[in-house]
């Protein structure tokens, strides 16, 4: 027990140590809460003065703000009234303005009413001015034999970029560049310029002159007037002229596919001249009396100096180029023996013959043209106009009579038929003797017929000439039979050349004969037919000198004086008649 009592005793004197530690500590705590206390109290009042600080602050810079914003409104107020009564002045003033600018314009749009009125009739005399120049100027080129000429610039193609030559960008660049411009509808303007010389202006006047951005009907709206004169009398001959790649055979025949020469009837708007003029021709004939003209198509190619009939053909009926020869009559004029003279009804047949033609003309690739042409084609229509005295007549026979319709009549004579058949001699077309007409109506066409009293055949020729285009060696880089080919072209249109000048020149001799071209087309040069020469040029500046060239051809052409075309005579219509 006395142990027990012992142990309890260290037990509750450990405990009362204990007791003690904790009360020492709980007075610690006491005090530190009496100082978080007494520190709380302290914050609260310095809170409590800061805020009613704050408070007093900014109450007192609220009252001065709002006094300062009163203020500023009342000014802002007045400021306004004042702006609001200065723009009101303002815009009375602007409305009256406004009104004197109205009543200005109205002045102005009645002075720019009577200009305009008075500009328009300015341009329309200009242009009955201009028209009657151009009537005039027609009238001296006619009474001067004078040979017509127009220039047509080509747009740049893709192919005027210098692709095989090993030159700098620069300079491909510079080849490229366009130096050749319309000035107007009757100047070109040509810039000339050489590497460490000044750029120079050269300007060429002709007839016409078309941009690159006129169509194939502007340029056909020009030559269609000389087809008129066609069924007036007169032989007439376009000639497109220029260099290798210039646009030569799009002008007279228009788009050609690749391995296809069909014409593209289908677009008809890129048609050229050929099947245009054509077309024409058969409109025109289509006003006249029925059957009082028919029309012969015949098809040549001009190829190394020799003259190839494209129309001939075979045992079999096949088309194969024949060569031919070129003669001089006794009277002068130019005739190639034994050349195939085709019978066309309408434009159709005609494009369907020239279209075999075609496909027998020589073309060779080119570094400057991939389809580059190597002759000259000569396309020739021949219009053959039947006259009996003062009237046109058409004959023919139906069930072995002899019929002739003469203004509207129809007469049948028998002792007329018999005495025609045992004394006269007369020659029908080839599809006519072929197919002899059952009714009046089919008479397909008319009889030409020589031995009878006053009746006689009138013939006028159309021809569309598209020259091979002359070409730079150097440039197109041909060999071998191409460069043969090459050498008898501008062979050729140098003959052409010297047979001009020699014209301009009235020189005794012209040299016709030089070549086989110009000796055929002797009758169209040398003043038997209205000639017009298309030329063709490329804008770029890598063919300047072969667009100079051509444009110094064409400006000599102009020069040419021949003396007034003559007209095939028709009987004049008597007064009693």
């Amino acid at each position: 027990k006395e142990e027990r009592i012992v142990v309890l005793e260290t037990e509750n004197a450990v405990l009362h140590l204990k007791l003690a530690e904790y009360q020492g500590l709980a007075g610690r705590n006491t005090n530190e809460v009496l100082q978080f206390y007494a520190a709380h109290g302290q914050q609260m009042k310095f809170q409590s003065s800061v805020v009613a600080q704050l408070h007093g602050a900014v109450k007192k810079r609220f009252k001065q703000d709002l006094k300062s914003l009163h203020s500023l409104a009342l000014e802002l107020s007045k400021d306004f009234q004042r702006q609001s009564r200065t723009c009101l002045y303002q815009v009375l003033a602007a409305v009256q303005g406004i009104q004197l600018q109205n009543e200005a314009m109205q002045m102005f749009q009645i002075k720019a009413f009577d200009l305009e009125q008075s500009l328009q009739e300015v341009t329309e005399r200009y242009e009955k001015e201009k028209q009657k120049r151009k009537a005039l100027h027609n009238s001296l080129i006619e009474l001067r034999g004078n040979i017509r000429v127009h220039c047509r610039i080509r747009p740049l193609l893709p192919f005027d970029d210098v692709a095989g030559h090993s030159v700098s960008q620069d300079r491909q660049r510079s080849f490229s560049d366009k130096v050749a411009y319309a000035a107007d509808d009757e100047t070109i303007l040509v810039k000339c310029s050489r590497p460490g010389h000044a750029s120079v202006n050269k300007t060429f006047q002709f007839e016409r002159v078309y941009n690159d951005l006129e169509s194939q009907d502007a340029v056909f709206g020009d030559v269609a007037p000389l087809l008129t004169s066609l069924l007036d009398g007169y032989n007439v001959c376009i000639m497109a002229y220029g260099q290798t790649g210039s646009g030569k055979t799009y002008t007279m025949l228009g788009p050609q596919l690749e391995g296809n020469l069909a014409f593209a009837i289908e677009e008809e708007s890129e048609l050229g001249i050929i099947p245009r003029a054509t077309q024409e021709v058969f409109r025109l004939i289509s006003e006249k009396p029925p059957g009082s003209y028919w029309v012969e198509v015949s098809v040549v190619e001009v190829y190394n100096n020799e003259i190839f009939d494209l129309l001939a053909k075979d045992s079999g009926g096949k088309v194969f180029g024949v060569k031919r020869d070129v003669v001089t009559t006794r009277e002068g004029k130019s005739n190639v023996p034994l050349l195939t003279h085709e019978t066309v009804e309408n434009a159709s047949e005609f494009l369907h013959l020239v279209n075999k033609g075609l496909q027998l003309r020589v073309t060779h690739p080119t570094l400057v043209h991939a389809h580059s042409s190597r002759s000259h084609l000569v396309v020739t229509l021949t219009i053959t106009t039947v006259v009996f005295g003062d009237s046109f007549a058409l004959f023919c026979f139906i069930n072995d009579t002899f019929y002739t319709f003469i203004n509207g009549t129809l007469w049948e004579d028998e002792q007329t038929s018999q005495r025609l058949n045992k004394e006269a001699s007369f020659t029908l077309p080839q599809k006519m003797r072929e197919n002899k007409s059952t009714s009046f109506s089919g008479a397909s066409s008319p009889v030409q017929f020589e031995a009878a009293e006053k009746m006689k055949q009138v013939k006028t020729r159309l021809q569309l000439v598209d020259l091979a285009g002359s070409e730079c060696v150097g440039m197109s880089d041909v060999t071998g039979a191409a460069l043969r080919e090459t050498s008898f072209i501008n062979r050729s249109l140098s003959a052409l050349a010297d047979v001009l000048g020699a014209i301009a020149e009235q020189r005794a001799h012209v040299p016709y004969r030089n070549s086989k071209l110009t000796h055929l087309l002797q009758d169209s040069i040398g003043g038997d037919a209205k000639l017009l020469v298309m030329l063709c040029i490329s804008p770029g500046q890598k063919y300047l000198t072969e667009s100079m060239q051509s444009l110094g051809f064409g400006t000599r052409a102009r020069q040419v004086q021949r003396g007034q075309v003559k007209k095939k005579n028709f009987p004049v219509p008597s007064k009693g008649k």
